[in-house]
């Protein structure tokens, strides 16, 4: 599979086709499965996936740090999604015991009663938009892909939150700086 690359100028057509339909496929999945989930349960993707690794994550909270590299959002963009679901009472904001100044993100009762309204209709979308078009080999070979590109990234939550990249030797709960 090793093959010469060039390193300057342009892509190849095939690295492109590979680059730009890598992008466009992300982009669309991701648009379609938004419009299903806010047209159907008014709960646009970003917040059911904040609300799905909340339900994950221990004690059912995280650092919002942490949740802001799991969502792939800036800490402003997290921080203005919170508040969002803070109002609705689907999450809510603890302070941190070990520093009073950083807090974590929580899933509240109300927020877990709406992610459960609203997985039958994610899934159906996953499945009919992604999984179904894909062999048991494809799906063997993407995930093999996934990790050959960001190791750690195909396996669970919490696996994930122990590889992904952030700080090094962050502190269990960070100043509210940091905490978006």
């Amino acid at each position: 599979m090793e093959r010469q690359r060039e390193t300057g100028g342009r892509l190849s057509p095939d690295e492109l086709a590979a680059w730009r339909g890598f992008l466009r496929v992300q982009s669309s999945l991701f648009h379609q499965l938004d419009v299903e989930l806010s047209a159907t349960h008014d709960l646009p993707l970003r917040s059911y996936e904040v609300l799905l690794l909340l339900e994950d994550a221990p004690d059912r909270r995280l650092r919002m740090t942490d949740l802001s590299r799991n969502v792939l959002l800036s800490p402003s963009g997290l921080t203005r999604l919170v508040d969002r679901l803070e109002r609705e009472g689907l999450v809510g904001r603890e302070r941190c015991p070990e520093d009073g100044r950083g807090f974590y993100a929580v899933l509240t009762d109300t927020g877990d009663r709406r992610l459960q309204e609203a997985r039958a209709t994610h899934l159906a979308g996953v499945r009919r938009l992604f999984l179904d078009l894909l062999g048991t080999d494809d799906l063997l070979r993407l995930t093999a892909y996934w990790e050959l590109l960001v190791p750690g990234s195909a396996g669970t939550d919490a696996e994930w939150r122990r590889a992904a990249p952030g700080p090094p030797g962050a502190p269990a709960c960070e100043s509210a700086a940091g905490d978006a």
